[in-house]
């Protein structure tokens, strides 16, 4: 739904919408699903899986610097080519490591 929903509110030039729907998406993820679930039982964490947290702070911290420097408050269409990329590269990876 986040995805449709941040589709057609940029297609509609709503670019505000957009990003605000992702950024609450994955705040109420992280915070109240992630919490709750360690609530009821405890997450336990491995060393294997810090490449996947190293790999969402490298994204996120790119894209704190594409919105944040040189144009203000604007991600172009290749910074948006560079975000699906990592992504399927990663997506590529976690198949690929099993």
């Amino acid at each position: 739904p986040e995805l449709a929903t941040s589709a057609v509110a940029a297609y509609k030039k709503q670019s505000d919408i957009a990003v605000g729907n992702i950024v609450g998406s994955n705040l109420f993820n992280v915070f109240f699903v992630l919490g709750t679930s360690a609530t009821i039982k405890s997450l336990p964490f491995s060393l294997s899986q810090n490449i996947d947290v190293l790999f969402a702070i490298l994204a996120s911290f790119m894209l704190f610097l594409w919105m944040f420097i040189g144009k203000k408050h604007i991600l172009e269409r290749w910074n948006g080519i560079v975000l699906v990329g990592m992504y399927v590269a990663y997506v590529g990876f976690a198949i690929y490591r099993g």
